[in-house]
């Protein structure tokens, strides 16, 4: 595979992609109108299929259905059913697209899911979310909160059936500690389109891990943004896509204040004809933000003729005073040496294949720090390699 790596002097120096906008100037409202209805054209749109939207970009998608919200969390966390008016919601962001507007002002309840001061939860909790079932329309709201010096990890599992809009909120207090892992293992009709809003208090640690395998289209956003300094916020990725899927993660990270880190690392695979996966890693160093520390990276293997990546970072920089800023993205098919030198060893060809693939995402799994999710998607892996004989 070839890998193409940028540091910054590098991207000044050979013309790196520059955004339209600074991010700087990114729009954010939680009123709909203040939208225009995007038309495929836009810079946020141009990689989406609109058509496959389902109208949620419209305003044509009127709720039908509702979600249901299976809940296996620790007894020291608090979970509470609240109406719209609670002030608490939206702490941890704005809307900053249409679709996300259209889900917030649409949810009739909302889920808050508190970790209490200085609590270390015992075990993991999970939020499975079943979707309203094929031919309907949902949408919804989810807050997790932890309080300061509090620790836990929580599971947020999608699935199920169905058209879904929503926005997710991980408010981390100061010093507090959360690892949290999203997965999207939707059945195949399912549209899923995700705003999720993470904000770090002081000395606030978040790992952040995406998992997307089904559905027929899943479009994420995860935006990082720091309340004050010391924060450090680890964003992974893994995702599978299968023919006919999309599959698209959008990611900004907002360093605005100083002596923040930022580490993201997203990688995916994809098979079968017209598979797409998108990828958009969008960080910003603010002027204030002295001493940052920062580094995305993103990596794609095509397995088969007919899917295709797309990976766009986009590293923005207003001051020198920086600890450090990087960015990578590669895209490309089985390395010809890695399965020579297998099959050198007496591996058969299918064999290899499947251990170049294990070994590609052997990074992102080894981070993810629950067994059950970890073995889970391993399962999930193997039977996407065997769907097409890989």
């Amino acid at each position: 595979m070839s890998v193409a790596e940028n540091n910054v002097s590098e991207a000044i120096r050979e013309g790196a992609v520059v955004p339209a906008a600074s991010r700087a100037e990114r729009f954010t409202s939680y009123d709909v109108e203040a939208f225009e209805v995007p038309g495929g054209r836009e810079e946020n749109w141009r990689f989406t299929p609109m058509k496959r939207l389902r109208g949620l970009h419209d305003g044509s998608a009127v709720a039908s259905g509702e979600i249901t919200l299976e809940t296996e969390a620790a007894p020291e966390l608090k979970i509470e059913t609240v109406g719209r008016d609670d002030a608490r919601l939206g702490e941890a962001g704005v809307p900053s697209d249409r679709i996300a507007a259209q889900a917030y002002s649409s949810f009739a309840k909302a889920t808050i899911v508190t970790v209490p001061k200085e609590t270390e939860a015992s075990k993991p909790s999970v939020l499975r979310v079943h979707g309203p079932g094929e031919g309907k329309v949902a949408y919804g709201h989810l807050q997790v909160r932890a309080e300061a010096f509090a620790s836990a990890v929580i599971v947020l599992d999608h699935v199920g059936s169905g058209t879904y809009a929503d926005n997710v909120e991980f408010v981390i207090g100061d010093s507090a500690k959360i690892t949290v892992v999203s997965v999207q293992d939707w059945a195949d009709d399912a549209v899923h389109v995700s705003e999720q809003h993470l904000r770090l208090g002081r000395d606030a640690t978040l790992k952040h891990t995406v998992v997307t395998l089904g559905g027929d289209l899943v479009r994420v956003s995860p935006t990082a943004t720091f309340a004050d300094r010391g924060g450090d916020v680890e964003m992974l990725g893994l995702y599978f896509a299968d023919a006919g899927q999309h599959q698209e993660h959008r990611l900004f990270v907002d360093h605005a204040v100083p002596n923040c880190k930022s580490n993201v690392m997203y990688k995916g695979a994809l098979q079968g004809d017209d598979a797409h996966t998108v990828w958009i890693g969008d960080v910003l160093i603010r002027a204030a933000a002295e001493a940052t520390d920062t580094y995305e990276l993103n990596r794609n293997l095509v397995l088969t003729p007919g899917a295709r990546a797309d990976s766009v970072p986009n590293l923005e920089i207003e001051t020198g005073e920086i600890e450090g800023a990087g960015h990578a993205s590669a895209t490309g098919r089985f390395d010809d040496e890695q399965l020579f030198y297998l099959q050198s060893r007496g591996i058969g060809e299918e064999a290899a294949r499947r251990l170049v693939v294990r070994g590609f995402f052997h990074e992102i799994l080894a981070r993810i720090g629950v067994p059950e999710v970890r073995e889970r998607l391993e399962a999930a892996i193997e039977a996407e390699l065997e769907a097409v004989g890989a």
